[in-house]
């Protein structure tokens, strides 16, 4: 089962790159985010005439999340419990059906929080907190699952280029790591690192000031594992190339293959 996630940056400028992507990689499953529409505007047709199961979680002009997933789909459910006065829409959950096991599967995009100090970095926080008490119920349920997506942290030094320059961003805050750490220490495997120690990886280049042609990039979307999950890996990589093609999103996508 390869399961990806993607931060598209917006469906209606980016349906060709993602098309694109679906077709040249045959992901089972793909976890949007930044589809930056309500769920009416999705072009869902689209892509069950692919083969997906179109699954959304949308709001106008910013945020949004998505499932795409060839294979059936359960209990699909939105927003992140624990504030039911959010209305970002950053979270989606389902249980996808392999073909010898079922894997929960949420999908998430973490809140920047930038400026910070600030409301925005306080919701980030405060977000992670109810990501924490989701996550602590995922493990105590013992089964396959994984949390992918933008998580809009970068962990270590070695995920970025120049880590110097992100000190001060909400990203590389040392309250926003140790939040990131809390989680994982519950007992999740970060699937890409477990592969691939090796630096000069990342999943994120600005459009600006020619970051891509640099490799001025940084390391933010992430799929971390339960130990049920984590049995079943095979493989985590990320699809880089997809940078450089035209229009793309400033994102690419990062896969896992379980034996699922």
């Amino acid at each position: 089962m390869k399961i990806a996630t993607f931060n598209i940056n917006g469906i209606k400028a980016r349906i060709n790159a993602l098309t694109d992507w679906l077709a040249e990689t045959q992901p089972d499953v793909a976890l949007l985010q930044e589809i930056k529409t309500v769920d009416e505007g999705f072009p869902r047709q689209h892509f069950e005439d692919m083969g997906y199961n179109v699954e959304t979680h949308g709001m106008k002009s910013f945020n949004g999340v998505a499932i795409l997933s060839k294979l059936p789909l359960e209990d699909v459910t939105r927003g992140l419990p624990g504030d039911d006065s959010d209305e970002q829409a950053r979270w989606i959950e389902a249980t996808v059906m392999g073909d010898q096991h079922a894997v929960r599967l949420c999908g998430l995009y973490l809140p920047n929080g930038n400026p910070r100090p600030g409301p925005k970095f306080d919701y980030k926080l405060a977000w992670m907190e109810r990501m924490y008490t989701r996550a602590q119920k995922l493990m105590a349920d013992e089964m396959p699952a994984m949390m992918a997506g933008d998580y809009n942290i970068i962990p270590q030094a070695i995920d970025a280029a120049r880590p110097e320059a992100w000190r001060e961003d909400a990203l590389f805050h040392p309250d926003s790591r140790a939040a990131y750490r809390r989680i994982l220490n519950l007992g999740f495997t970060e699937a890409f690192r477990t592969r691939n120690p090796a630096p000069e990886q990342y999943s994120f280049w600005d459009y600006q000031a020619g970051a891509w042609n640099k490799n001025d990039g940084i390391r933010i979307d992430h799929l971390l594992l339960t130990p049920q999950a984590a049995d079943l890996l095979k493989d985590c990589q990320i699809d880089k190339e997809y940078r450089g093609r035209e229009k793309p999103s400033d994102h690419v996508p990062v896969w896992v293959e379980l034996a699922a």
